[in-house]
């Protein structure tokens, strides 16, 4: 159950596209206002999966969003769709954007953060939200949980 071996996405313009080879840590929804504007949408679609997990297959990137140490936000250079994001490297994970996989069918968020963010009519069907980013220590047992609620799905 869960994820195919490889998913491939793309960008607006299909100049940039990238693989995922690694099934999912965790599939999220993010309200955050950073995410809003970036998306100039309610919200951000995450799937997050392991750095070795992650290629960009062809097209080249440029950092656009939030500059600085935080996250690096990678936009495709002509159409400047917001792609991917790389967090602290020590963290292991690159979240992808959900939206921008081939098939999007694949793709059920499972958590969704920053609730205390979300525009006042959204209403979603998750199985966890935060009004805030999990603490990081939680981590380890939300990935676990994730599995195995994906293992049944």
């Amino acid at each position: 159950m869960g994820h195919a071996q490889v998913l491939e996405g793309g960008c607006r313009c299909s100049r940039l596209r990238f693989r995922l080879t690694a099934p999912p840590l965790i599939e999220g929804l993010c309200h955050c206002t950073g995410c809003q504007r970036m998306t100039a949408s309610a919200f951000s679609t995450t799937i997050s999966v392991p750095v070795q997990g992650f290629e960009v297959v062809t097209g080249e990137t440029e950092i656009g969003g939030i500059h600085g140490d935080e996250a690096h936000h990678h936009h495709c250079v002509w159409c400047k769709s917001w792609v991917f994001t790389r967090v602290d490297p020590s963290m292991g994970f690159v979240n992808a954007r959900a939206t921008l996989l081939d098939d999007r069918s694949v793709f059920t968020p499972y958590i969704e953060m920053q609730v205390a963010e979300k525009l006042r009519w959204v209403e979603t069907k998750v199985e966890r939200r935060y009004d805030r980013f999990p603490e990081l220590e939680e981590y380890p047992q939300l990935i676990a949980d994730y599995a195995a609620w994906r293992a049944v799905r």
